[in-house]
């Protein structure tokens, strides 16, 4: 499939956490779908459970900062979760078909992945979008 042809699509096409990621590629492409996620941001709650969790010390110290000021020094200290073993981004590919929204277009008809690949930076999540895109449009 000429690149011309691929439809980008403006959310997340898998993850169940995928609304809370700051990072979102989706992508038909043939027959498939191409999507990378990363750069998972949960609710503030949640990050301070976690910094309770994982460095107590720090969160006594940052317990009483709102907002920005904490939002700041949580991502300094923690950055963003990862989305599974090891890894801040992913991308998995699936097989699509055509859907009735206008919005996107095509839709993922089966769960189970046919492609995937991890990461740990932005940087090689887009090069790795951009390889799978390659290869699954030609399929």
């Amino acid at each position: 499939m000429d690149k011309s042809k691929w439809v980008w699509m403006p959310h997340a096409g898998h993850f169940i956490l995928g609304d809370r990621c700051k990072f979102k590629l989706n992508t038909y492409v043939g027959k498939y779908i191409v999507s990378t996620v990363g750069e998972l941001w949960n609710p503030e709650g949640s990050r301070r459970i976690h910094a309770k969790i994982h460095d107590a010390r720090w969160y006594a110290k940052h317990f009483g900062l709102k907002g920005d000021n904490f939002d700041h020094e949580y991502m300094s200290r923690f950055g963003y979760e990862d989305i599974g073993c090891d890894r801040k981004y992913e991308t998995m590919v699936f097989k699509a078909q055509k859907a009735k929204d206008t919005c996107c277009p095509y839709r993922i008809i089966v769960a189970d992945e046919v492609d995937f690949n991890a990461y740990n930076n932005s940087k090689d999540a887009t090069k790795g979008h951009m390889k799978l895109c390659k290869k699954w449009s030609v399929k």
